[in-house]
């Protein structure tokens, strides 16, 4: 075990990307989260990962950074930047494999100006769905395939 789920989310179909929290978030393999407004997107950016570090990281240099504003699917206890792409992880009834790390929105401006350069390599890992199953809060998440170091860790 490497850690566990804290949160889940979806961004509903509709909206502009607001995350609303779930007790659980069901997985489809190949298309992401049901309900996301993501679902069946052709990209391999299907589901977002991001570790509570990143949050404390902002806090800890008084940026107040709301819940969901890095754009999670799942908020992990632990930074899921520890892991390189292609690492595979039961969570739940579902596996996900990290495909690659997120990108640094411009919108992250609003909340302060450093706050893009502060988190980089902290923002998050997209995730594709390996196989179907639920995930819910407080799950924990075990390790199925390590891919070796990570080259966007911090060291």
């Amino acid at each position: 075990m490497v850690g566990s789920v804290k949160k889940v989310y979806i961004a509903p179909v509709g909206t502009s990307g607001e995350r609303v929290q779930k007790d659980k978030i069901e997985m489809i393999e190949g298309a992401g989260v049901v309900g996301d407004k993501f679902f069946d997107a052709k990209s391999h950016r299907k589901v977002m990962g991001v570790g509570e570090d990143a949050y404390k990281l902002a806090k800890d240099n008084n940026i107040d950074l709301p819940e969901t504003a890095l754009g999670e699917n799942i908020l992990f206890d632990f930074d899921p930047h520890s892991f390189a792409s292609g690492t595979r992880f039961e969570i739940g009834s579902a596996v996900l494999e990290i495909t690659e790390p997120c990108t640094l929105c411009s919108h992250l401006v609003k909340y302060d100006k450093k706050l893009p350069k502060l988190i980089l390599n902290k923002r998050g890992q997209y995730f594709r769905v390996i196989k179907s199953g639920e995930i819910k809060a407080g799950e924990s998440v075990k390790l199925l395939k390590n891919s070796g170091s990570c080259k966007n860790k911090l060291i």
